[in-house]
């Protein structure tokens, strides 16, 4: 895998350092970019859902973790749960560990995961906090006394 100096975003973007972090710790994120292969899929507006294909492997077996908009899901195999020796002729179904990671955006919060035939799917919704949700702002005539400006959020109507 080769590697890319961000170096020169650096000391050109002013205000974008944080999207050049993004971008430089997403080329390192996974050392397997293709296993376990996922979808990444728009529900509606503001949900989505990651559906990763993790044939072989049981709800014990995963381990799904959100920390600092990085969510992390990861699978170790047990062992044989029937303590004999399988012997396989081809052995096409990887079953091996994984470490899967996906950078989420501010104010996406995971809601759920289920895991049924063989697919992992992880439900994620982003709640976008009422101080940062867009609002109108009434214009008033203010020629000839001096009012206060009021807001209009929803259906109410208040002094700011």
């Amino acid at each position: 895998m080769s590697t890319i100096d961000l170096t020169p975003l650096y000391r050109t973007m002013v205000g974008f350092d944080r999207m050049a972090s993004m971008i430089d710790s997403a080329s390192r994120l996974d050392g397997t970019q293709g296993y376990p292969p996922y979808n990444i899929e728009r529900v509606a507006d503001d949900a989505f859902a990651i559906e990763i294909a993790v044939a072989g492997f049981a709800e014990d077996d995963l381990e799904i973790e959100t920390k600092d908009n990085l969510l992390t899901v990861a699978g170790k195999k047990s062992g044989d749960e029937d303590g004999e020796a399988r012997q396989f002729l081809h052995r096409g179904i990887a079953e091996r560990g994984f470490l899967r990671r996906f950078q989420l955006a501010d104010h996406v919060i995971v809601t759920g995961a289920s895991l049924q035939n063989g697919m992992l799917r992880v439900d994620l919704v982003r709640e976008l906090p009422e101080a940062k949700k867009p609002r109108k702002i009434e214009i008033g005539s203010t020629a000839g006394k001096k009012s206060k400006p009021k807001l209009i959020q929803g259906d109410k109507v208040s002094a700011a």
